[in-house]
Order: structure tokens, then sequence, then C-alpha cells
């Protein structure tokens, strides 16, 4: 064998790596600081997906690193492009997801000048991302990727961005590829499995609650045999809904925002919480108020992968530093007590769940929510994949719907507008035999509402649940608690969505009665193509539990 390498591009050097990667598909809007790459791409057999807006294609790349565990690839060019993709490298960040960003970057000999949409990268993403870089030589092309991919997987996995120089895309270079990377597990040690063992010997009213990322299906199936050995109500983190089955009698809901009061008093009196992969950060704290900081009155245990989030916030009594896949592995080593002494508790958690998310008749115009969530609970196949965005919409989708395992949900813990469509875009590219439904209210929808035709261009038989309800609902819900009678800058003046699907030669109808949802629902799947359906609810029935009224009303007394 040969160990002559021949000279390459840069461009071609990039899509080596990502093949030597087993990277499936990239997505990106072209730019001509990368045509070197785009070059090489035409040469190789990734499936490149081109996006209509850089957030909406770095949005795609998180939601693909979600689904797979590997980083989502996104390109976009300098300047404008890399601005406009910083929303989803936020999203990967707070998220804790695997993504790298290649960002097209001005010529080597016209850096520090201000050249045409020079930007500096290390300064403008070094407190957004992991790791920001800039491959100033081709031949390091291999080095650099290859610590980006580990970068991106290790520890907390998060986004990478790395910066490519036009004219160092063009250099050629003789240099060897380097192999795939590998993400790291750590595992716990025994003599942290023997205390974790003692503190759930000793518990009355344990609470196990998972979260993060780096779940594998395995792993999650050992978190469940775990949960019925010891009988443990078990709760997931804000739309970490796939990490455990909602129809399991051992589910205790979500911790997330409009929780359960039941689920939440459960947390404050737990004696021993156990923490898997989750950081408990403030949205599925309650702003910071079911644990105190720093020392938690819950006995805490605390897993993670990346050892500076144990003791960041909260002073754990026991501290693990294994990846969720890790400690899964090893879990098995430890057993319950002779008489489990909360199985009462347990049920009573579930009992209280399942009353939680049953939806109750509202009297509202419009669609009602609660009853369209009903329906999709009993019309949808279990693998169905539900995507959203932020907005109050959405506490019906979490609420209500019962998820079934891994991969069922993409949702931004980041709380960022507009991730519904891309990411349901990238989950049917990934997964074309599963339902995929993304929800968005009508403002969620217009901050992407353009990737539409991505999923129209890529065949992607999507269904978006367009909620409007002519307003910025969440905004208006703080307006009427904090301001009442002083509504500025929530409303919105919408056009017929619908419209716009048929505009790219999808499926669209409007939808303005309850009884109507099902059937435009049924037709809209039949069509085999990319679907909305707009739903027009009453902007009173602003969330599951109360109306704009009622909140405004509670303010004034106050």
């Amino acid at each position: 064998m040969s160990d002559v390498v021949s000279p390459r591009t840069g461009g071609r050097l990039i899509v080596e790596a990502l093949e030597a990667n087993g990277v499936e598909r990239v997505f990106c809007v072209p730019g001509e600081s990368f045509l070197a790459v785009l070059d090489a791409l035409h040469d190789s057999a990734i499936p490149v997906t081109v996006a209509r807006h850089e957030g909406g294609a770095a949005m795609m790349a998180e939601a693909w690193g979600k689904m797979t565990g590997k980083p989502g690839i996104g390109f976009v060019t300098r300047g404008p492009g890399a601005t406009n993709a910083a929303s989803g490298l936020h999203v990967a960040m707070q998220d804790s997801t695997p993504m790298i960003l290649f960002i097209g970057q001005v010529g080597r000999s016209m850096r520090e000048r201000e050249a045409f949409q020079e930007i500096d990268y290390r300064r403008m993403f070094g407190d957004v991302v992991k790791w920001v870089a800039e491959i100033d030589e081709a031949a390091r092309i291999p080095e650099f990727l290859s610590r980006a991919f580990h970068v991106a997987m290790s520890g907390r996995p998060g986004p990478v961005v790395l910066a490519l120089p036009e004219d160092m895309l063009r250099e050629k270079a003789a240099v060897a590829a380097a192999g795939p990377a590998e993400a790291i597990e750590t595992y716990p040690g025994l003599t942290q499995t023997a205390q974790l063992q003692k503190l759930l010997w000793k518990a009355e009213r344990p609470l196990l609650v998972l979260g993060g990322s780096r779940w594998s299906d395995q792993a999650i199936g050992s978190m469940q045999r775990f949960a019925e050995r010891f009988d443990l109500p078990v709760g997931v983190s804000l739309r970490r809904q796939g990490l455990f089955d909602h129809e399991h009698p051992n589910f205790a809901g979500e911790v997330g925002i409009a929780i359960n009061p039941a689920l939440a008093k459960r947390v404050k009196e737990a004696d021993l919480l156990l923490l898997v992969g989750g950081r408990m950060s403030e949205m599925p704290s309650s702003g910071y108020t079911l644990l105190n900081i720093p020392e938690p009155k819950q006995t805490l245990v605390h897993v993670h992968g990346g050892s500076e989030e144990l003791g960041r916030v909260y002073r754990p009594a026991l501290a693990i530093n294994a990846t969720p896949n890790g400690f899964a592995a090893q879990i098995e080593a430890v057993h319950p007590p002779a008489t489990i002494r909360w199985s009462a508790e347990t049920r009573a958690a579930n009992a209280a769940y399942r009353d939680w998310s049953e939806p109750k008749p509202r009297n509202v115009g419009g669609v009602e929510m609660g009853a369209v969530m009903r329906a999709l609970r009993d019309v949808l196949p279990k693998d169905a994949i539900l995507t959203n965005g932020a907005g109050n919409y959405s506490n019906w989708v979490h609420r209500y719907h019962r998820f079934s395992g891994p991969r069922t949900q993409l949702a931004p813990t980041s709380g960022s507008m507009g991730y519904g469509l891309p990411a349901a875009v990238a989950a049917k590219l990934r997964f074309p035999e599963r339902t995929v439904i993304a929800f968005a209210g009508d403002g969620c929808f217009q901050m992407t509402s353009q990737e539409f035709g991505t999923a129209a261009q890529e065949g992607a038989a999507i269904l978006v649940i367009v909620v409007d309800n002519a307003m910025y609902g969440t905004i208006r819900a703080h307006q009427e608690r904090s301001y009442p009678d002083r509504i500025e800058a929530t409303k919105l003046v919408n056009p017929d969505f619908a419209a716009l699907a048929r505009a790219f030669g999808g499926h669209g109808e409007t939808v303005e009665r309850t009884e109507d949802f099902l059937p435009a629902l049924e037709r809209a799947q039949a069509s085999g193509k990319p679907a909305i359906l707009h739903l027009k609810v009453d902007p009173e029935a602003i969330s599951p539990s109360a109306t704009l009224a009622e909140i405004k009303g509670k303010r004034l007394k106050e």
C-alpha cells in the first residue's frame, strides 16, 4: 500500500472529514465564501438541504444533532449569514446539542481591515458556543475537524464554530485524513453506586428526574427498568419528554414550564432527588424555587457528563460525573431495599399526572386546543414526532400529549421562537416513514415560515399546525399580569397561512371550529404533501388553565 497522499483543496479536505465521521446530511444557505466546499460536496454522497434563512439552517442542524446524538452540520456565509445563524447556535448551547457550524470567512490577506462582511468569530461567539476557531492552513483541517467533533460530543455536548477563510479552502495540501471521532462515555465508580444505594435505602420520598442529552435508546430502557425495580416516581425535565413513556404507571409528569402544582410540591418535598443528565436550570426549577441555592433541602444526587455542571448552582450530596449512557450501564449494580416504602406515593404521583394531562372542556370560541390535543392523542401513531418553538400554545402540547419514547419530541429548552418548523423539516428528512407535526403560534411561525419552502423543495411531507390568536400570546399574558389595560406591541395582523402552503404546492386549510379539525387533519395527511392547518383560536384562551380576563382580574384584585 502506498503512503503517498495526494494534494487536495481545503474544501475537499472538509468534506472528507465529514464523510469519515459518518455525516448523513448538511444544511446550508449558500455563500460565495465557501464555494470550494460546495464544489467538493458536488462529488460527495452527502445530501445538501438548502434552507431559506441561516437561522432555519442552523435550527435544522441542531434538530439533527438532537435526533442522532452526533453533530448536526451547518454551513453559512460570513457576516450576515453568521449573525442570522446565531439563533440556532444559542439553541444548541442551552439544549446541550452536538453541532458544528462552518462559516465562510474573508481571505486571510484581508483580515483586520473590516473587509466585506468581516467578523472576528472568536470574539462574536466566544460565550455562545463550546469552542470557536479559524482554520488558517488547509493542512490543519483534519486536526481541527477531529477536535471539533470530539468537543461537540464530549462532556456536556454543544455547538462548535469553525471559520473558513475562502482562500484557505482553495489552497491544496497533501495531508492524511483523520479517523472518525468517538463520543467519550464516563461512568460512575463502585464507591458512588454504593453510596447511591445507601441513600435510596434511607429514602422515604424519592423522585427521579431525567433530563439533558446524550441518551441512547438502551440507556432510556435501562432507566425505565431501574425505575420499575425501585418503583420510583419519574419526572422528565423541560422538553425532554421522550426520555420516559408517559403511559407508564411510574410517570409523574414534566418538570417544566407551567408545572403541575402537585408535581412541584412533590419535587420540593422529596427527601431524595436523583437528577440524571439535566441541569435543573431556570425553567425546570420554576425560577430556581424548587431547590434552594446552593444547599437544596432535598438530598440531591446529581449525575451529569460535564464535570463543570456538578455544584455549579446546587451543591449535591452525591455528585456523579457520568454521562447518561455511562450511568445507565452501571445502574444494575444498585439494588432496591427489601421493602419499598414509597409505592403508594408513586401511584399517587401517576394519578396526579393523569388527571393533569386530561383536557377539561373550556367554554371558549374558535378551535379549542385541549380537544385538538385529545383528538391527536387518539389518532397519532406512537412514534409520531411533535415539534414546537416558543409560545403559550406549546403548553397544550407539553401538558396533554403523551410522548411514548426517544425522538418523539423536538423542542427548544432555550425557548427559541421559530424552532418547530425547521426542526420538523430535519425530522422528516431523518425519519421519512414517521408522522411529523410542527406546532407553531402565529408569531412563532412567522419567525421561520419561509422554511416551509424548504419542506416543499425536499418533498418533506410535514404537517404544520398554526395556532392563530392574532397576537404574541405569551408576552400579552405577561402584559395582562403586570400592566393591565396597557397593551402595546403584542397585536398581530396575520395573512392566510393556509394559502401560503398552497402557494408552495402544499396542502393548506383554515379551521375555525373544533369539530372541523379531525376531517381537515385526515385530508392533510392523505394529500401526501407538506401541509398547514391554520387554526383560528379565541385570544381569550391564553393557556390551558386561565383566560386573559382571569389573568387580568387576578392582577387587579392584587
